[in-house]
């Protein structure tokens, strides 16, 4: 049975449910998760319900059951590997692929695929010597460890085992993590580099939707100009901290917008069909087992260049 302790060392403006805690400030498990895997935790000591208020200083116990939901099945899907060792898989996620299993999304997700990439090559391991290395220790099924909204592409790293999750969810936890993104975005940023740094929280009048607001939770993006045009950017953006669709919400908060997002985003004369451009392209991590951080990079998706190739008809701004 896996377990976790830490201290809530972050300080919190009010007391926060445990089961969104674990699930929006430490990222160990989604909301999901917890109830499947039925999540135990004592506060300071104590055992308490998953309603139970978590607050600074507070002393965090917790253990869950392991075990792989029987209604997940394993699919033949394509899928970039990037990386891949017994611990953790880190793969370069397609535009247009959801993450993990949910309502309404049963099938055709990145958990499917990684489930039946994994028992494809344990079932080939005998005829590979590689392989065999590959596979002699770590489990076989993945956890996810961060998230990609359905709509952005690029890198994203699961473990195959319960110690590699936790070991690589206590570095995202810590802020250890660097990624990068790509985006090009409608308008053009200020300044050449930037830091936004707002509070973000669900909006109130759409709970599928966030916001910037007093109330919400410290979010903290940086973000620097790669190339501009008249009306259009591409920006590199790193986000110190990682709110649900923090990204997007900061650009539609410095008047900026991601193109193509369906959300956050505006009508566009120019690109009216285009897709979220929004790319995972760097990530910046240490692996289980090891204590030097590695680097993994994805190259720009086909649906950036055909956006910069009709931006750069119109010419750069500025002459």
């Amino acid at each position: 049975m896996p377990f976790f302790t830490c201290v809530v060392e972050e300080k919190l403006s009010s007391p926060v449910r445990l089961d969104r805690y674990v699930s929006e400030n430490l990222r160990l498990l989604s909301r999901s998760q917890i109830k499947v895997k039925m999540l135990q935790a004592k506060i300071n000591g104590k055992e308490v319900k998953l309603s139970h208020p978590v607050k600074s200083k507070d002393h965090l116990e917790m253990k869950w059951e392991e075990h792989l939901s029987l209604d997940i099945a394993p699919q033949d899907i394509p899928i970039d590997i990037v990386f891949e060792n017994s611990r953790c898989v880190v793969v370069n996620k397609a535009q247009g692929m959801v993450v993990h299993p949910g309502a309404g999304n049963r099938q055709g997700t990145l958990v499917n695929a990684l489930l039946f990439h994994r028992e494809k090559r344990i079932i080939d391991r005998e005829q590979s010597t590689d392989d065999k290395n590959i596979f002699q220790s770590g489990g076989n099924r993945p956890g996810i460890v961060h998230r990609l909204d359905k709509d952005t592409s690029g890198l994203i790293i699961a473990a195959w085992d319960d110690e590699a999750l936790v070991f690589l969810a206590e570095q995202f936890k810590n802020r250890k993590v660097k990624k990068n993104y790509a985006a090009i975005v409608c308008g053009v940023p200020k300044d050449i580099n930037g830091c936004i740094e707002t509070f973000i929280a669900r909006d109130p009048n759409n709970r599928k939707k966030f916001t910037v607001s007093a109330n919400g939770r410290n979010a903290i993006t940086y973000y620097k100009i790669i190339k501009k045009w008249q009306n259009y950017s591409l920006l590199l953006l790193r986000p110190k901290t990682g709110r649900t669709h923090q990204l997007r919400v900061h650009m539609r908060h410095i008047g900026c917008p991601i193109l193509g997002d369906p959300v956050y985003g505006r009508a566009d004369k120019m690109f009216p069909n285009a897709l979220l451009m929004l790319h995972s392209k760097r990530l910046l991590i240490t692996l289980p087992g090891e204590t030097k951080e590695r680097i993994f990079t994805s190259v720009l998706p086909e649906r950036f260049f055909e956006i910069i190739k009709k931006l750069n008809k119109i010419g750069n701004a500025n002459g």
